[in-house]
């Protein structure tokens, strides 16, 4: 037994902690560390600490760099800040004197009261906090990634970033690109022998692309691969080979006669069991068979005991007797053929290395090509950029910019993130005049297998010295629960000289485990009137032993299936007491005052999706119901999705009867198998389906792939008799989320069959862990929720249950290479690993399991169950470790050895799992709806120009009344207006521009083809047309349109070298590719406050287009706020321009493209409206930020672009600058001021 390590952290005092230099807070689970994250904020704020010529004194949120590792968890960071700044203005301000201090704002009045006692110095202080308050949307609060892109880009010339590039957030489908580039180049050609060899390993390019995803992010770290990974296969098969037929040459026919006698004279003499001496011999027609054969192997080498017990070996342990076993050369070559099918030259590793590091430069080389960047990249370009040759200037630029910074989560963080703050900061240097402060949770660093290192924060802490601090009071979990986790791990640390978390090295440890305080909840765990213990252990074990007396372990399976029998069991009848108000939350003194214990307090954790099933599964068979949250499979797995695409196919072609039946055949519909019999005999009830799926597919094509689904669910009462179902709400909701997706989808795509192949081909790929296809959450009201460990981090449940707590997973012999640190403390990835390799990576496994441990014993506020069931070699996983497992010990007894004396701690054999069902108390009745007896508000709403309803406009119109989200949608809705059909006309003779598809889903192509240059740059496209050609085959490959990519090359390059007229007289033009200062799809805002769209129409009628006919706007108000985006704002000789591209077919030809025409067009779809209200958007831009603004002289007016009239004598430009009359008359409508009489009446 160790003593306890000495190398203490000092307890952090948020109101002392030196607000500059670098330092580590270690934060232990329940501490506070957000909240002390938003106290040190309010610090910073007010400058506290700091000398007044301090850099640090008179910081703003812009200035202070706050980084952490989800977007969740900026949002709650964000919030969190914002509501201790309004705290601590509260605080400061005259009348705080009234206000008792909360918890929350105790150590506010300390600081106000101890640092600040002159109450003539609050009101400067209250409005600092409230101005920082204020300033918390433009706070500097970001994911790594976000501060890392936005550095980049702010920062361009010093990071070498001149260019911008497209950020992919998913590139599994490049990368699946690459590997099927690297199998037709490498894998293909390979003759039948060596591909059999690769085929081994990986069946597909699929398979491949799976195995090097995790190696390709370092391929320097991999070694150097083959030159030729041909001759690697073919030298691996040849020895191979060459070995296999030295075993073949043995004399196998003469040694079978011999072998026979031999084991018959055994059985005569009764040493052997019966059956045995069958079996051995049957083996040898396979040997002979092999001997003769081209084989590797016999067959079933590797399964049938006959092989096994002929080995030296093997016929000590069979034989009966003391006699010693008889020798025969033919027992050693089987021994040495066994050894050498378990350990057959491979060349997987060879393959793999030379895999890694071709696809890593084909990627790269991919991206650079198509001007992409994915999240990992943003990482390594800005640590590039500040290691590279302007990196002092680049560091300083961000240190001025941030002079302070909070990383959170620092244990999550991995040797790049690290490097670029230590590059900034200079962690070892303590810089006076900056501030670093690194906050995390060593113990809690379980995310090892995505890059997190916690090497690299030990290296951190070696780097700030002393300067580390911990905080030591858990706020969370009551005494007990809090005394029963200090056990745990201080027992641990005292038993092994390598101390609770593997990092020990006598008396010192970088990584120490400090015990907390508990000051958090006052309720505690009661059942039946008796103050339960807060750790409770069930054991599992055999009861018997092995051949060297030491205790067998369980089955993995079985040791499974009954923890998770006794979990659920235990589950319900706690739940069952609840309701009788004998299970649940009391405090000490009053113990009548309890909460009883519903469904909604108990969290299971798990570690994988197999343990969620079985205990769901228990759960399930005793009728609670339950969530898991920790789902991250593709919603295109489910059986939902074959289901849909069924129905899709019978909505695309209505005619193919063998669709329709399949559609209606599946179970979803709930269809009895007589109305489905019916369909092959009754043509009367067949046609009337067929009518049936005719009129859904003219709904998809009318109003689209989602409002057809939900009519189809509705018509055939899916929504209702799947939530009688058990698991009804999750099969609706990923039917619902489907249909959500393809939607998103249709409006990339050409019509229904496009569609229908489109989601045939991603439902084959469908293993992607896609956030947008990840399963949705049923729901989570009420329910147990079963979670694993590592998605349980940063949370907290009332109760808590950990039924496989001696689950691991050891590293495998076998595999094809191993990850740890060497000895200073760098990752390498070692290939064809030793024993010794697979002993230091399971080592880091085992660390790994054992900080697991911590976070889910620490997520329970009044008690967790713990199943310990001894399992094979249950003495390597974490929890075995902690309480220092021995193979010779049962696990009950090392289990006792950590509960003796702790009443908080409680050791007993696994419950016999019960039958109690639960039944789930019935909500009450919902009363009549709520009257309201107060007069309604007037009607606030967000409009924009698409929801403009028209009286007289020919075709469709714009009629949407919902609000635009997004460019995206605005540009739908306008090229909807435009032409009722996306059906594209008969394949023309000649293919140019006035023949492309018209419709909403063309007009969005070109639109976001035209953004995507304008994000390029109008003139870089025309540079590198290569670049616009690669975006046209991705593009139009999706739709089916591969025959369109070299007319839309050479219109869009003539669109954009074109000049074009921005004036009606065509005295001043610029092309695009010349325009310099824009800005595409500006998005505007602004309110308007009961504005008439009559009068509006009435005075744009008025003053443009000589007042000429045009459809009338219906009446109806403006109230609220006005968005809308605009296509493109440009500034050409100092005067501003919108922009909007239009697609609308005018005609066949150049010649239908007059600018009488084109006017007409603007009449026809109130497009004089559009630009009306785009410009008096831009006028109210420039007039509060240009000085010396004039509409007259800084305003050029409305370029409206017909795409396909590029090439006639108007170029396709429609110009119009309206009277300055009109936009100052229509700025004071806006703001509610009146209008002359004459257009008001």
């Amino acid at each position: 037994m160790t003593e306890q390590r000495t190398n203490r952290n000092p307890n952090l005092d948020p109101l002392t902690l030196p607000l500059n230099g670098s330092a580590l807070i270690e934060a232990s689970a329940g501490t506070g560390k957000t909240f002390t994250i938003a106290i040190l904020y309010v610090r910073l704020v007010l400058g506290h600490g700091q000398s007044e010529d301090s850099p640090l004194q008179n910081l703003l949120p812009p200035n202070l760099l706050v980084v952490t590792f989800t977007e969740a968890a900026t949002k709650e960071l964000r919030d969190r800040i914002r509501t201790r700044l309004t705290q601590a203005a509260e605080v400061f301000s005259e009348a705080a004197d009234s206000l008792e201090p909360t918890p929350e704002t105790a150590l506010i009045h300390k600081l106000r009261d101890d640092s600040y006692p002159d109450p003539a110095s609050w009101p400067e202080c209250r409005k600092k906090l409230l101005l920082a308050a204020e300033w918390m949307d433009e706070a500097a609060v970001s994911t790594i990634h976000g501060f890392c892109n936005r550095m980049l880009s702010e920062h361009a010339f010093d990071s070498g970033s001149l260019f911008k590039l497209t950020l992919e957030t998913d590139q599994s489908e490049l990368l699946e690109d690459v590997a099927r580039d690297y199998w037709r180049t490498f894998v293909y050609p390979l003759p039948p022998a060596l591909m059999d060899e690769a085929l081994s390993h990986w069946k597909t390019p699929t398979d491949l692309r799976k195995a090097v995803r995790n190696l390709i992010d370092d391929p320097a770290a991999l070694g150097t691969p083959p030159e030729n990974v041909h001759q690697a296969i073919n030298q691996v098969v040849s020895e191979r080979q060459a070995r296999a037929n030295e075993l073949k040459a043995h004399p196998w026919a003469q040694w079978q006669q011999e072998v026979t006698d031999l084991l018959n004279g055994l059985n005569k003499a009764k040493r052997l069991h019966g059956g045995s001496k069958n079996a051995m011999l049957k083996v040898w027609d396979s040997l002979l068979a092999w001997a003769e054969s081209d084989e590797l192997l016999p067959e079933k080498l590797d399964s049938a005991a006959g092989y096994k017990n002929q080995t030296p070996e093997g016929l000590d342990n069979i034989l009966k007797g003391d006699e010693p076993a008889p020798r025969h050369p033919a027992f050693d070559a089987i021994d040495a053929l066994l050894a050498f099918g378990q350990n057959l030259p491979s060349a997987k590793s060879d393959i793999l290395r030379h895999a890694s590091h071709w696809v890593a430069a084909r990627l790269e080389a991919e991206k650079q090509q198509r001007s992409e960047m994915g999240f990992d990249d943003l990482l390594t370009r800005l640590d590039d950029a500040l290691h590279g040759p302007r990196g002092d200037q680049l560091a300083a630029t961000i240190r001025r910019q941030f002079p302070v910074a909070l990383i959170d989560e620092f244990q999550d963080t991995d040797p790049v993130q690290y490097r670029i703050f230590n590059r900034i900061y200079n962690v070892e240097a303590n810089q006076p005049d900056t501030c670093l402060l690194m906050i995390g949770d060593p113990k809690q660093a379980i995310y090892g297998f995505r890059g997190a290192d916690i090497h690299t924060y030990l290296q951190a802490r070696l780097g700030v010295q002393a300067r580390t601090y911990t905080l030591g009071t858990n706020y969370r979990s009551a005494d007990t629960m809090v005394s029963g986790v200090n056990r745990v791990f201080e027992y641990s640390d005292q038993q092994s000289p390598k101390g609770a978390f593997l990092f020990g090295n006598g008396d010192s440890t970088p990584l120490p485990f400090q015990s907390v305080a508990a000051n958090g909840t006052k309720r505690l765990w009661a059942v039946n009137g008796e103050i339960q213990p807060s750790l409770v252990f069930w054991t599992h074990e055999s009861g018997e032993e092995d051949k060297e007396g030491n205790p067998k372990g369980l089955a993995k399976g079985t040791a499974t299936a009954d923890v998770a029998e006794t979990c659920a069991s235990e589950i319900a009848r706690l739940l069952t007491l609840g309701q009788a108000g004998q299970a649940g939350f009391v405090l000490p003194d009053n113990p009548a005052d309890l909460e009883p214990v519903e469904p909604s307090d108990i969290a299971v954790l798990v570690n994988n999706r197999n343990e969620a099933a079985a205990v769901r599964d228990a759960l399930g068979r005793r009728r609670i119901k339950s969530v898991y949250l920790s789902d991250r499979d593709s919603v295109l797995t489910s059986r939902e999705a074959n289901e849909v695409l069924c129905w899709l196919r019978a909505f695309a072609e209505p005619r193919q009867l063998a669709f329709i039946r399949a559609a209606l055949a599946t179970p979803t519909l709930g269809q009895s198998w007589q109305a489905l019999d019916r369909l092959l005999t009754d043509e009367l009830i067949l046609e009337r389906e067929i009518e049936r799926f005719q009129r859904y597919q003219q709904q998809w094509q009318s109003q689209g792939v989602l409002p057809m689904l939900r009519s189809f669910l509705m018509d055939f009462e899916v929504p209702g008799r799947l939530l009688q179902r058990p698991d009804g709400e999750r099969r609706l909701t990923d039917i619902l989320h489907i249909a959500e997706l393809l939607q998103q989808d249709s409006l990339q795509l050409d019509g229904e069959h496009a569609l229908v192949h489109h989601f045939t081909q991603i439902l084959r790929a469908a293993d992607e862990e896609d956030e947008h296809r990840t399963l949705r959450l049923e729901s989570d009201a009420g329910l147990v929720k079963v979670i694993t460990v590592h998605k349980s981090k940063g949370l907290e449940y009332p109760l808590v249950f950990l039924p496989f707590g001696t689950a691991f997973r050891a590293e495998n012999p076998k595999q094809a290479y191993v990850r740890y640190h060497d000895d200073t403390g760098k990752l390498v990835t070692v290939f064809d690993p030793t024993p010794e390799d697979i002993e230091r990576a399971d080592q880091e496994r085992l660390g790994e399991d054992i900080r697991k441990l911590y976070v889910a014993l620490t997520r329970a506020r009044f008690a967790t169950w713990v199943g310990a069931a001894a399992v094979d070699n249950w003495y390597q996983s974490g929890l075995g470790y902690a309480i220092a497992g021995t193979p010779e010990q049962p696990i009950s007894q090392a289990l006792a050895s950590l509960a003796q004396g702790r009443p908080e701690i409680r050791i007993t054999p696994l419950p016999e799992a019960g039958n109690t069902i639960f039944t789930e108390t019935a909500p009450e009745a919902l009363g009549p709806a709520l009257i309201s007896n107060r007069e309604a508000k007037e009607d606030w709403w967000i409009a924009s120009y698409s929801t403009i309803e028209y009286t007289g406009m020919a075709g469709t119109g714009i009629t949407f009344t919902g609000e635009v989200e997004d460019a995206q949608t605005q540009n739908l809705l306008e090229e909807s207006a435009q032409d009722d059909t996306d059906e594209a006309p008969p394949v023309p003779a000649v293919r140019n521009h006035h023949h492309f598809p018209k419709g909403a889903g063309p007009g969005t192509f070109l639109h976001e083809l035209l953004e995507w240059c304008t994000a390029q740059g109008f003139q870089r496209v025309v540079d590198n047309p290569e670049l616009l050609h690669e975006q046209l085959s991705r593009r139009c490959g999706t739709r089916g349109w591969g025959d369109w990519i070299e007319p839309l090359q050479h219109w869009l390059l003539e669109l954009i070298r074109k000049p074009l007229r921005l004036d009606r007289n065509g005295e001043d033009t610029a092309s695009l590719a010349q325009l310099e200062s824009l800005r595409p799809e500006l998005e505007f805002w602004f309110e308007s406050r009961n504005v008439s769209i009559h009068t509006l129409d009435k005075l744009v009628t008025r003053y443009t287009l000589n007042g000429a006919d045009r459809p009338r706007a219906e009446a109806n108000r403006f109230n609220g706020m006005l968005k809308g985006f605009i296509d493109l704002v440009f500034e050409h000789k100092g005067q501003y321009y919108v922009l909007d591209y239009k697609s609308n077919a005018l005609g066949e030809d150049d010649a239908a493209y007059t600018d009488q025409a084109m006017g007409q067009a603007i009449l026809d779809k109130r497009y004089d409206l559009q630009y009306i209200l785009y410009l008096l958007a831009l006028h109210r831009l420039l007039k509060a930020r240009l000085p010396g603004y004039d509409y007259d002289q800084h305003i050029g007016g409305a370029v409206y672009l017909f795409l396909r009239g590029v090439n006639s004598a108007s170029g396709g430009a429609f110009t119009d600058k309206p009277p300055r009359m009109l936009i100052e008359q229509l700025d004071a409508l806006f703001d509610g001021e009146p209008v002359s009489g004459e257009v008001a009446a």
